[in-house]
């Protein structure tokens, strides 16, 4: 017991304690004993197959998910549980989950390919003073400005040009065939999602990478995938 007392606790054991403090009582809390917990830093990521159990802990992190007409929450929580259904529903698969940093595919952009259909994610980090310009996208796409306002020009295959002040948390809808350009006065951190292969790269290119979790420090506990990735 003495030897116990003095010894560190590990990172788990220190997420259990932090997390019966948030979650009092709550069976949840004993998730973290049977599924990974995984650290990412800024530009890593991970890939979350269907029906794979997570829970975020902290930090900030950008999320895409495939359409889904059901979320199945059994703890961590204080919205409506179902328990059966989310049992009925795991694959029970077993595995440590793969962290990954993308393609860098041009100039301050990064790419992360999943290997399913549903959508891919661009990081675009331009510095400030940057040339800061994005190809035309090859299908519509949605755009998240997550740091610093921009003057943004957004130009068609048919010459149309019209220019934008944007802010952070401005979600754009960008059309296919149009060319965006921005005027970084300041460090620039904006993320695009697009049907696989339907961005600003074909799909025959040599992606390897999958979807970006985290752009500050974070931690989650996840269950694992026999694919690439799992975990949060």
């Amino acid at each position: 017991q003495a030897e116990a007392a003095q010894r560190q606790l590990t990172p788990k054991e220190q997420l259990v304690l932090r997390l019966n403090q948030q979650y009092p009582g709550d069976v949840g809390v004993l998730a973290a004993w049977f599924l990974n917990y995984v650290r990412l830093q800024p530009g890593q990521a991970i890939c979350l197959q269907p029906n794979e159990p997570h829970a975020y802990v902290s930090g900030e992190i950008i999320e895409c998910m495939a359409t889904s007409d059901n979320v199945i929450r059994a703890g961590l929580t204080p919205k409506c549980r179902d328990t059966e259904v989310l049992c009925r529903s795991l694959t029970y698969s077993q595995g440590q989950p793969e962290v990954l940093v993308g393609d860098k595919v041009l100039p301050y952009l990064q790419l992360y390919r999943p290997p399913f259909k549903e959508f891919e994610i661009y990081s675009f980090q331009p510095p400030a003073g940057a040339a800061a310009v994005l190809p035309c996208c090859r299908g519509p796409a949605l755009m998240l400005i997550q740091h610093v306002s921009t003057k943004l020009q957004a130009s068609s295959e048919e010459g149309k040009v019209a220019s934008r002040v944007t802010q952070r948390g401005d979600i754009w809808f960008v059309g296919a065939g149009t060319g965006l350009e921005f005027d970084v006065q300041q460090d620039l951190v904006v993320w695009v999602a697009a049907c696989n292969g339907l961005g600003f790269v074909p799909a025959a290119s040599n992606s390897s990478n999958i979807l970006p979790f985290a752009r500050k420090h974070g931690d989650a506990v996840a269950g694992a995938t026999a694919a690439p990735g799992a975990d949060c």
